[in-house]
């Protein structure tokens, strides 16, 4: 199924990624539920920090804002798995400044065009873009001191591997700094196996306790989980949005 689950995912997000582009230029707009989760215009980010970028909340089809939880410093190397159309990096190469770099890794063409533009737009030279599977990272080992994401994890079928390869790049003492949806509730067989659930970031969530003993697996220490938002779905069960801590010793 993995093979199944990214193409439909890489479909989805190219398509996605049209719409974005639109509200790019715009800069208004809402997500009006094509996100991952429906409080995507919730203010996550602030107008200040948006206006930094020259763009709005609605390019976000995250769950939250993890750069809000990642602590960045100037300096620093942030990588953002699943960056989309770009938000996420933009606002971290902003924070990393000076003598920092913030990467981005997505696997859909659109989506790293879309990025790049909004790069550019936001005269951004410590910002890059890679194309690639956030299950094998392209980058080297222990190279990263911040590894963020954006309602992507759950995405992915072969979680270990992601998880695995986050723990990888980065540096000793680094931080693993992400917002994504969890299972709260079981969630029906039927609904696990739905492709058109999967890509709405539904049938990939796990529990949370899974969540945390793949974190604790792959070496990190200090998983912390912070729900702070729940949709609760008639029929088929309970996910949230949560951010989520954590640390390569």
């Amino acid at each position: 199924m993995d093979i199944e689950v990214k193409w439909a995912v890489k479909e989805r997000y190219a398509g996605l990624a049209k719409q974005l582009a639109i509200l790019s230029d715009d800069a208004t707009g809402c997500c009006e539920g094509e996100s991952c989760d429906s409080t995507c215009c919730d203010g996550s980010y602030s107008a200040g920090e948006l206006s930094d970028v020259r763009l709005a909340e609605s390019v976000s089809l995250g769950c939250g804002n993890p750069t809000a939880l990642a602590g960045l410093k100037p300096g620093e190397v942030v990588l953002d798995l699943g960056s989309g159309a770009g938000l996420d990096v933009l606002l971290s190469a902003r924070r990393v400044a000076p003598g920092g770099h913030a990467y981005g890794l997505d696997m859909t063409d659109e989506m790293l065009e879309l990025a790049n533009h909004n790069r550019d737009r936001a005269g951004l030279a410590n910002a890059t873009f890679l194309k690639g599977s956030i299950e094998d990272i392209p980058l080297l080992e222990g190279t990263v001191d911040v590894v963020i994401s954006n309602c992507v994890i759950n995405l992915a079928e072969d979680k270990d591997a992601v998880i695995g390869e986050a723990y990888r790049v980065l540096k000793p003492g680094g931080r693993f700094a992400v917002a994504d949806m969890v299972e709260l509730e079981a969630l029906s067989a039927a609904v696990k196996k739905e492709l058109d659930s999967w890509v709405g970031c539904i049938s990939g969530t796990i529990p949370i306790d899974e969540y945390r003993a793949k974190l604790e697996d792959a070496g990190f220490k200090d998983v912390d989980f912070e729900v702070h938002s729940t949709q609760t779905l008639p029929g088929v069960g309970k996910v949230g949005s949560a951010y989520i801590r954590a640390r390569k010793p």
